[in-house]
């Protein structure tokens, strides 16, 4: 007997096997894509892919209850409370510097000082910001990225998106994403491993902050999708219009104050600086 005669039919039921392999991925794949894809009556205008995003959130859900949830919550048990804290301040000091940048950007003075402040007290008296010295030293912090920055300018939020493993989002927030992520000191660190190891532990400290806030979100909702979606853009409409935002019409492409001011009220931005006032001016 040859050695050719020995391997040949394995080879060939190898093939056979792949072939079976790739049938049944192809169906179910388009089994998933038809259910995420099936209408779903009464779509929200602001929501106008619901039937995708629906099958994102699904995707995004089974992810985090099969790895991120358990690894978090293995996390917190085993991690100290003063070490999860430190960890949590040094990362945020870290957020505090692209905040500081867009709050310039947002010409926000009382906001970029205060951001400014605690980068400095925290990166020095709080050892790199595993302490927040400036918090207890009464400095606010106020947390912005590049998807406020455009939303305080005037640039409208569009459709809500459900992004892969990124969950909730905007158009316009989808859209800043590269440059939030070229704002993100941690793709900064040159050495790959400690930079991975970092961006892993940030994503695990942060779903373990939100454990509890889960737990009751998953207990409370009857529809855990739409009551997801809502409070995200409530509370993004929040952010970009400092709390006080104007009576909300439903239009998908409806701008942030920039556009409103002028055609709402000259004081529907209320903010504690003149910031919201530069960008009326400047779209007008």
């Amino acid at each position: 007997m040859k050695l050719s005669d020995v391997t040949r039919p394995t080879g060939q039921h190898f093939v056979m096997l792949s072939r079976d392999q790739l049938v049944r991925c192809g169906t179910v794949a388009a089994l998933v894509l038809l259910q995420a894809c099936a209408a779903v009556p009464n779509k929200d205008p602001r929501d106008p892919m619901e039937s995708w995003n629906r099958g994102v959130f699904r995707f995004n859900d089974s992810v985090d209850r099969a790895l991120v949830k358990p690894v978090a919550t293995a996390y917190a048990r085993v991690t100290p409370s003063w070490m999860r804290t430190g960890i949590n301040n040094f990362f945020t000091n870290l957020d505090d510097v692209w905040s500081l940048v867009n709050n310039a950007l947002q010409l926000r003075g009382a906001d970029t000082a205060d951001s400014f402040g605690r980068v400095i007290v925290n990166s020095t008296m709080g050892l790199g910001g595993l302490l927040d010295v400036a918090g207890e030293m009464g400095m606010e912090r106020h947390s912005a990225n590049f998807g406020l920055t455009l939303g305080r300018w005037g640039v409208g939020p569009g459709p809500f998106v459900v992004l892969p493993l990124l969950g909730s989002s905007t158009l316009r927030d989808t859209l800043a994403l590269p440059v939030e992520i070229k704002g993100n000191l941690l793709n900064s660190v040159q050495d790959v491993p400690t930079r991975d190891v970092l961006t892993v532990l940030n994503a695990v400290d942060t779903r373990a902050t939100y454990l509890k806030a889960s737990d009751v979100v998953d207990g409370a909702a009857l529809d855990k999708y739409s009551f997801t979606r809502d409070a995200f853009l409530q509370r993004r409409r929040n952010q970009v219009y400092d709390g006080n935002p104007p009576e909300e019409d439903f239009r998908v492409g409806e701008a942030g104050p920039a556009t409103t001011a002028s055609s709402t009220s000259p004081t529907t931005p209320t903010a504690p600086t003149a910031a919201p006032a530069a960008p009326a001016s400047a779209a007008q």
